[in-house]
């Protein structure tokens, strides 16, 4: 199966923002040991490390983006991608463009799913994901 992870999702784990920790942090389990194939923004990337480099250094930034780059894929975002997003019911243009990047994706995993109903891919919560996995929201590593 194959999800797109939307940014929150990943900030859940890095920030380890509580209540949310637990459940994102064993969605991108099921990715790293090849459950789900995970799909992130291109965006992600790119703001994961100027967060944590303003809150952890260069040195994790740089170790977290090499973590990301080689467990999850990157999806798509072109002209094409960013026309498509335009065209979408969605008003919040970062969202509208997660939603066009996740064609080929089941479902964009968020804890944002109302902001992504105008989505052509259905949007689910980590909680709901792995009860859909049939995974135990605490069965982590």
């Amino acid at each position: 199966m194959k999800v797109l992870l939307d940014l929150n999702v990943l900030l859940d784990v890095v920030q380890q923002r509580v209540p949310h920790y637990e459940a994102s942090a064993q969605v991108l389990s099921c990715a790293r040991r090849g459950k789900i194939t995970a799909t992130i923004p291109a965006h992600a990337v790119t703001t994961l490390f100027y967060v944590l480099r303003k809150a952890s250094g260069q040195a994790v930034a740089g170790t977290t983006t090499d973590w990301l780059l080689h467990h999850f894929e990157i999806a798509r975002t072109d002209k094409a991608v960013l026309a498509a997003a335009r065209a979408l019911p969605i008003p919040d243009l970062e969202d509208a463009v997660v939603a066009a990047s996740a064609s080929g994706c089941q479902f964009i995993v968020t804890r944002n799913v109302a902001d992504f109903a105008g989505s052509p891919v259905p949007a689910i919560t980590p909680v709901a994901f792995l009860l859909q996995l049939n995974v135990p929201e605490s069965a982590g590593d």
